[in-house]
């Protein structure tokens, strides 16, 4: 029914004139961070509903679950090239924007150009080629003025997607969870590994939202007029502090530990001392991120009933399941 009506509107003389309708059975999708942990969900989804979609990617291998996909096309291409991204959006009835990076460095793996320059790129190629529809990822509590580079790089990319004239939809997700994530999974082999845990801003507080949750409110999206020029909050049904969610994931893997809570001060030593490491896993502007509670009252979109972390965590956080066996032997196998 919703479909019919839309049909209806898009070729109609009212406001909604000109913003195409896009058909789950012929639309072409470009998927922009497609083959990382949420474009993945997103890409299966649309691909069960019939969407065709493109996903570029640097390295084929990263993307080869998406191969699979029957309508999924996985293209060779680096989207900061202005000239390879109107390649990868000739043609496309929409864009979907999910590039994202969690800690800040120079050149191309840095806030300002994932974030801002890639959105202002995209919306220029958009124009150029005549898409319309752009859906966005940011972030919770993003804001040009925000605390930390992060927030404030996600608000200023929200800024140019307001300002650029195009169909826009803004996604603002608490922290995402999902068997792939790099929040709780991150959490889980610390804890099997360290008899104690130190924990930077233990009262930090988040709602976390899982990921196909979010990839079902981005497919929803794409064929409701409704949802164009508004941002939506996406959280899930329950908030935690920060050590209330490394204790549950400490009981729920089996290896519950003692969390000893760090001062502000303290916090701080910490993540200037991981910056240092190879693999950062904590940074100070992580840490002025979650001085913004990551939490909102808004209700979840689109009428999707958020699934809990209690009811899906379990089966890939506790290693003597048979899913999360599974689970593992599907990774390694790149499947």
């Amino acid at each position: 029914m919703m479909n019919d009506e839309l049909k209806t509107k898009s070729n109609g003389s009212d406001a909604t004139q000109g913003i195409p309708f896009i058909n789950h059975r012929s639309g072409l999708i470009a998927v922009i961070g497609g083959s990382g942990f949420v474009g993945r969900h997103i890409c299966q989804q649309l691909a069960a509903r019939g969407y065709r979609v493109r996903v570029p990617t640097r390295d084929r291998e990263r993307a080869k679950s998406l191969i699979l996909l029957p309508t999924v096309d996985v293209v060779r291409a680096d989207v900061h090239d202005p000239a390879a991204l109107a390649d990868v959006i000739s043609g496309c009835d929409a864009v979907i924007n999910l590039v994202g990076v969690l800690h800040d460095a120079r050149g191309p793996h840095g806030f300002a150009a994932n974030h801002v320059e890639l959105a202002r790129k995209l919306v220029a190629a958009c124009r150029e080629a005549g898409v319309r529809r752009f859906l966005q990822m940011s972030a919770l509590a993003a804001a040009p003025d925000a605390p930390s580079a992060y927030l404030r790089s996600k608000g200023e990319a929200e800024v140019i997607v307001r300002e650029s004239g195009l169909d826009w939809t803004i996604f603002r997700p608490s922290v995402i969870f999902g068997p792939e994530d790099s929040f709780l999974n991150l959490f889980a082999g610390l804890l099997r590994l360290l008899p104690v845990l130190a924990l930077a801003s233990p009262q930090a507080r988040f709602q976390p939202v899982y990921a196909g949750d979010v990839a079902a409110a981005f497919v929803h999206a794409l064929s409701d007029f409704s949802s164009i020029g508004r941002s939506y909050d996406l959280c899930g049904p329950r908030r935690y502090t920060l050590r209330e969610l490394v204790s549950w994931v400490g009981r729920t893997i089996g290896k519950p530990r003692p969390v000893i809570g760090l001062n502000r001060w303290l916090s701080y030593c910490q993540a200037f001392a991981m910056e240092l490491l190879p693999v950062k896993l904590m940074t100070r502007d992580n840490l002025r991120s979650m001085e913004i509670d990551s939490v909102s009252d808004s209700p979840f979109p689109f009428g999707i009933h958020p699934q809990s972390l209690e009811a899906l965590a379990p089966s890939w956080l506790a290693t003597n399941t048979p899913r999360a066996r599974y689970d593992r032997m599907r990774r390694r196998a790149g499947r």
